[in-house]
């Protein structure tokens, strides 16, 4: 699998056309034999690569006294007065479609869950709860490497495993991270596989050999 993903790789970044910007890379995995009405059989998860995003990533943290002025010190956007900022249904959404993932202080998850629920919880991105004690700065770290497989009506793993910028072999240790996510769901761990690709933003998707 490792070389396959390392010809993919290689491949993807190849054909691709020169762009203005950093393309994204990302790795998709086609299932088969897999009963997806049944909710045990979606993958829903989220992977801290090991190599990281190579990009960075939008974080918001909804939070009062001490963690706020921590997050503003981490030069993060903050959330302080929540229903202030729900009032706005129109600027929330924008707000919540512009990050990432939310971080809340865990007393505030209430408030959070009845004034934001129902704009966060369709997108995927209720926050992550926290102690006013905890250290923001590791979880800040973690979100950072993190992605998201979020499979809803077809057997289809797509998920973003870094950049253009970053090595060959950081993308396929990256992508490999993801099909271990997928050995481990099924019982027939990749056999369930039916084809996996590898394409950057603009570029045509490569198939590998598997």
């Amino acid at each position: 699998m490792n070389k396959a993903l390392a010809r993919g790789v290689k491949e993807a970044k190849e054909i691709t056309k020169p762009r203005n910007f950093t393309q994204s890379i990302e790795l998709i995995a086609n299932l088969k034999e897999i009963d997806i009405k049944k909710p045990e059989n979606k993958i829903r998860q989220e992977i801290i690569l090991p190599q990281g995003r190579g990009k960075p990533v939008k974080i918001a943290v909804i939070a009062e006294r001490e963690v706020a002025l921590n997050a503003k010190e981490l030069g993060l956007d903050v959330i302080e007065d929540l229903k202030e900022f729900a009032s706005n249904k129109r600027e929330a959404r924008k707000f919540v479609n512009n990050h990432d993932f939310f971080i809340s202080q865990m007393d505030l998850m209430p408030q959070v869950g009845k004034l934001l629920g129902p704009i966060l919880a369709p997108r995927g991105k209720m926050p992550k709860p926290m102690l006013p004690t905890a250290p923001l700065e590791g979880l800040i770290k973690n979100l950072e490497k993190t992605v998201k497989i979020d499979m809803k009506k077809a057997p289809v793993v797509q998920v973003l495993i870094g950049t253009e910028a970053m090595s060959d072999e950081d993308l396929v240790e990256n992508a490999m991270a993801i099909i271990n996510v997928i050995e481990r769901k099924y019982e027939r761990g990749l056999a369930h596989i039916k084809s996996i690709y590898i394409k950057t933003t603009m570029g045509k998707p490569v198939k590998l050999g598997v």
